[in-house]
């Protein structure tokens, strides 16, 4: 199952970018999950699929029975976030035509077909579609004392705490954010003597450049993890 997070697919896309903050999404995946009674389920979490997931598994690490976390991170806003991200952030803003699908396919590795490319554009008809997508990159803990960065803080605790199998499963070519998987299994338990891989050929969008190989990570971990 994979939760459409508000403002982007086919989900409500409210027209004000003050609607969108990190806890707002935090609690309205956590509904969906109650909503739909998901219990001791697998996450895969890529990009903010981790800001948000990661969180939950670190305020609730009893409802997630493994994770696989790929191309994403928990950010505190501790740390420099890097030059790749601070220009992507420049230009989320100061770009006059927020090209979704140019902007995905500017992010892969190999070249998107037409169709995909016009498949993420066609939830966002007009610019005012786009306040979720022009919002998100400035929701990004940065600095210190980012709204986001204490209750990142606090889910870290919980996820230097989390023993259950944690496997990270990075792209080669993404430079936002290389580095971070290092972190990751150095800092939670669960990470420990997991068959980590870094996928070849894959940039920041690794499911739409190695998304078979992926795949295929995904459902041996499930198995390794159930069995």
């Amino acid at each position: 199952m994979a939760i459409d997070l508000v403002g982007f697919g086919r989900s409500d896309k409210p027209t004000r970018r003050e609607d969108y903050s990190c806890q707002r999404h935090v609690d309205w995946v956590r509904a969906a999950i109650d909503a739909l009674g998901i219990a001791d389920v697998t996450l895969l979490a890529q990009d903010w699929g981790g800001l948000i997931g990661l969180r939950l598994v670190g305020e609730e690490p009893d409802r997630f029975a493994s994770v696989v976390a790929a191309n994403t991170f928990l950010p505190t806003g501790d740390r420099e976030p890097g030059d790749a991200f601070r220009a992507w952030q420049r230009y989320s803003q100061e770009t006059p035509r927020f090209h979704v699908g140019g902007i995905v396919k500017g992010g892969c590795v190999s070249d998107l077909p037409a169709g995909v490319v016009a498949a993420y554009d066609a939830p966002f008809p007009s610019e005012e579609f786009l306040a979720g997508a022009r919002q998100f990159p400035l929701l990004v803990p940065t600095s210190p004392d980012d709204p986001a960065s204490e209750p990142n803080r606090r889910a870290w605790a919980g996820l230097s705490a989390y023993a259950r199998p944690f496997l990270c499963a990075f792209s080669d070519q993404d430079p936002v954010t290389r580095g971070a998987d290092r972190v990751l299994v150095a800092s939670i338990p669960g990470a420990a003597g997991q068959p980590h891989v870094t996928l070849a050929g894959g940039g920041h969008f690794l499911q739409e450049d190695v998304g078979a190989q992926l795949g295929a990570v995904v459902v041996e971990h499930v198995a390794r993890a159930t069995s």
